[in-house]
Formats: structure tokens, sequence, C-alpha cells
């Protein structure tokens, strides 16, 4: 197990970069300028990270040393591609599950639904490359560590995920407030994904246009809708009643 670290300075998260490292986020200063900056911004456009343009107050809460404008987090896993890691899973099941988390950026709540979608069976999670919360301390701990035993993939647009896994064979699902139809009119007999979306937001308007089925909890109280990871456990575990 790898622990979760943050790294400094501008030539070190450039090394980390070229080195293969998971990188989760990465700060950097506001006005930043210069030869070397220059340098991390050409080996930055050669991949598609996480970046956030941060004040230099920011920074120093972050990092205990001179941290030259820059600092990184790195994962304690490694996230996996799309492809690599939906193949050899339509492979050998008949009845592939997926969870897609559309910005879930509560650290707290997306270690819920990891330690939650591994209990059920979950295939892999699949996460933007920006928007999502980090996988830090907090994500291992309530995730009980089941982050390390589930497969996280990483893409660069959920829409572009939503269509590969459709073109595979698999219904796409989203849990959304915007609908009449309920969860349990849904058969999750069939190779399924399904997508969750932002705490405060909702599952994407430019994604709601494109799954197969809308699909939400009935609400009996006063509080029009739930925390994402108690809905999410709902909809996970309606796929497990159904598939028993």
């Amino acid at each position: 197990m790898k622990e979760a670290t943050t790294i400094f300075g501008i030539r070190a998260v450039i090394e980390a970069i070229e080195s293969g490292e998971s990188i989760d986020k990465i700060f950097i200063q506001k006005g930043l300028s210069g030869e070397l900056f220059s340098e991390l911004k050409r080996t930055l456009s050669k991949g598609n990270y996480n970046i956030s343009y941060v004040p230099q107050e920011k920074l120093y809460k972050l990092s205990k040393g001179n941290h030259q404008g820059v600092v990184a987090k790195i994962s304690p896993i490694t996230f996996k591609g799309l492809e690599e890691t939906v193949e050899p899973i339509l492979a050998k099941k008949e009845v592939p599950f997926f969870l897609l988390l559309d910005q879930i950026n509560d650290v707290r709540n997306f270690g819920a639904i990891i330690r939650t979608a591994e209990c059920c069976g979950v295939d892999a999670i699949i996460i933007p490359e920006k928007g999502a919360a980090p996988i830090n301390a907090d994500t291992v701990k309530t995730s009980a560590g089941a982050v390390f035993n589930i497969p996280i993939c990483k893409v660069n647009h959920i829409k572009d995920a939503v269509f590969y896994l459709q073109s595979s064979g698999i219904q796409t699902v989203a849990a959304t407030e915007k609908t009449d139809n309920l969860i349990y009119n849904i058969n999750f007999k069939k190779p399924t994904a399904i997508i969750m979306g932002n705490e405060a937001k909702g599952v994407s308007p430019s994604i709601l246009k494109t799954i197969d089925h809308k699909a939400k909890l009935p609400m009996h109280g006063e509080i029009a809708s739930l925390n994402v990871s108690v809905a999410c456990g709902a909809f996970l575990y309606e796929v497990v009643r159904q598939r028993i």
C-alpha cells in the first residue's frame, strides 16, 4: 500500500510526472512564470491533469518547504485506463456492473461510495480527470481500505465513458430527481452502469441527454434529497437485489 504523498517544487513535480506517478491534483501559484515553469507547462501539455491555480497562501498551507509555486498530490493508488479495465471484464462476465461518478467532490462521500461499491460487487468505478474528489488519507479511511480492492478509472469526460459503455452493450442508468421513473422499474439483470452526480448539481444535463434510463428513489419526507453516498447505496443494492 502506497501512502498519499504531497510533493512540492517545480522540478520534483516534473520528475514525478515523467516517472509515471498517479498525480491526483496539481496546485499552481497564480501568475507564475520563468524558464522552469515553462518546462513544467510543456510537461503538463502531454497529459490531462487536474490543475488549480491558487494564491501563494494556499501553497504555504499545503507544503512545508520551498514550493516554488507548485504543489502536487500523488494518489495512494494507480488509476487505470478505461478500455484496459473494461475489456477484460466484458470478456469474462455476462452481466458486468460499473459505477460512474460525475464530479463527486467530497472525499468522505467518495470513500463511502467506494466502500459500498466494493461490497456490492461493482467491477470498476469511473471518475473524470477533473472535478473529482482526490484519493487521500480521508478517502482511504472512509472506504475502509476498499479503494485498494476495486479498479478506479480516470477519463477525460464522463460522457465519453457513457458512449463507450453503451457501444459495448452496457445500459446506462442515471440517478436523478428529474424523472418520474422509479429505480424499481429498471431491469438491472442486464449489463449495467449506474451514474451518480455531484452533491449539489446532480448528474450533468449533457450526460442526462445521452444515458439510456433516468431513475429516482421514492421520497416521502419533507427533505427532497438524500446524501449522494446514501442514494448511491440504495441504487447499488437494488442491482444486487434483482441479481440474487
